[in-house]
This record gives structure tokens, sequence and C-alpha cells, in this order.
């Protein structure tokens, strides 16, 4: 059965809706990293890692 040009115009629509939920699905994600990142426990627990992996850098090296 050819598609009509109805037919065409209703998947262009749900195309757009598609990319519309997926844009809003990925700005949110994005706000949530933001908050958890300036969260100062976050901060805190990223620098103790950065820390802890230098120190075993520095000791496999001999240090």
């Amino acid at each position: 059965m050819p598609a009509t040009w109805l037919d065409q115009y209703d998947e262009r629509g749900m195309t757009t809706a598609e990319y519309a939920v997926g844009t809003v699905a990925s700005v949110s994600i994005v706000g949530i990293l933001i908050a958890i990142i300036q969260n100062p426990a976050f901060r805190e627990l990223v620098m103790n890692l950065v820390g802890l992996l230098f120190d075993l850098i520095v000791r496999a090296m001999g240090g």
C-alpha cells in the first residue's frame, strides 16, 4: 500500500516529538549531574580519590 502525504506528515510529527523527548531527557540528566558535582561532599570524594590515585602512582614508581 503506497504511503500518502498524510502518512508521511504524521511520521515527521512523531520524529519531532521523539527529538523533543530526547532533548528534555538529556537536559534533565545534565541538570542532575550539575547538582551532584556542585555538592561539597562529592567534591571532597573526588579530591580524596585523586589523592589516593596519586599516592598509589608515586608508590608504584618507587617514590
